[in-house]
């Protein structure tokens, strides 16, 4: 594992009146994107109370016996929300299933709103447990915070991809925003070889806002196939770019290989929100990000189509068709 450490970015500046500090901010995340894209980000504007009282309520519930979780299995949903138990899931589809469990939660949708009705992918009504008084008012409002964060991140790249400011207004409207509680229990001195917490993978959408305990565990795959340790920063979170901005951007920006390995001893906590964007808006090569002469690496497909196919992957067609 490697000590090179990834790069921290202080967007506080894409709210200055200044264009050249916003743009400044631009100049640094363009960097880190083409690099490894991934950095950690401060100066985000989320009360540290509110960082703290989510991870303290995805602790409570990951404590709940596992026949109360199982009430609100992500089974039982009709837009893959609610709890997933240890090895639901391979990340890395040619390792054995992870060791990890986790409640998926997302923006909330009654079922009679059009696009749930529609059945469009992953739109829908959450599922909540039933005796854990906080957990719902607390959670929604992390993911509003995070939201809120991720398109002031896409005003960011827009000005990283020299585009004007609001270029990605429509892509940010009623986004696919999904966030999910993770729980990695420490890593067993028996697991199967090849097994990880999260096996190595990239992520599917376009941003993700990790936040962390300080137990560490998240591993960065370098350019030279080295591994960096994404090491726990107070009051950051930890961002990477998706597949669909790599495929949006023709992969000058990176969406970049990592996994978690808990060998802590303890019990690791994280919450991962993924901002995806809009489900009808086009992934088609960005202005820009297509040198003279060349083609497009990638065929121009919906932000639903392109998340379909990553969680048909994983997954396996029923849950995509969720």
């Amino acid at each position: 594992v490697s000590v090179t450490e990834l790069p921290i970015i202080d967007i506080g500046g894409l709210s200055s009146s200044r264009r050249e500090d916003r743009q400044a901010v631009g100049d640094r995340i363009r960097a880190a994107c083409i690099d490894k894209g991934f950095f950690y980000i401060t100066g985000h504007g989320v009360p540290q109370g509110l960082m703290d009282a989510a991870q303290e309520q995805a602790r409570r519930f990951f404590d709940l016996p596992e026949s109360e979780k199982a009430k609100i299995a992500r089974s039982k949903s009709v837009c893959n929300r609610g709890w997933e138990p240890l090895k639901s899931q391979s990340l890395d589809i040619h390792a054995p299933p992870d060791l990890k469990e986790n409640f998926y939660l997302g923006l909330e949708l009654p079922l009679d709103h059009p696009m749930v009705a529609a059945g469009r992918f992953n739109y829908g009504p959450n599922q909540w447990p039933e005796n854990l008084p906080g957990f719902r008012p607390t959670l929604r409002a992390y993911h509003a915070a995070l939201r809120d964060v991720s398109e002031t991140v896409m005003k960011g790249l827009a000005l990283a991809l020299r585009l004007p400011e609001d270029y990605f207004h429509d892509f940010n409207r009623e986004p696919l925003s999904t966030m999910r509680l993770l729980h990695y229990p420490p890593h067993p001195a028996d697991a199967v070889e090849g097994q990880a917490g999260a096996g190595a993978h990239t992520d599917y959408g376009a941003l993700t806002l990790l936040l962390q305990d300080d137990n560490g565990g998240l591993q960065v795959r370098n350019a030279d196939g080295t591994w960096i340790n994404a090491t726990p920063l107070p009051g950051a979170f930890v961002f990477n770019i998706g597949d669909a901005i790599a495929r949006w951007t023709n992969d000058l920006f990176r969406s970049t290989v990592h996994r978690v390995i808990n060998v802590s001893g303890r019990e690791r906590y994280s919450m991962a929100f993924f901002f995806s964007g809009n489900a009808d808006h086009p992934l088609s090569c960005l202005p820009g990000c297509l040198a003279p002469g060349a083609v497009p690496r990638y065929r121009t497909v919906t932000v639903e189509q392109h998340m379909r196919e990553c969680y048909s992957a994983s997954y396996g067609a029923a849950a995509a068709m969720a």
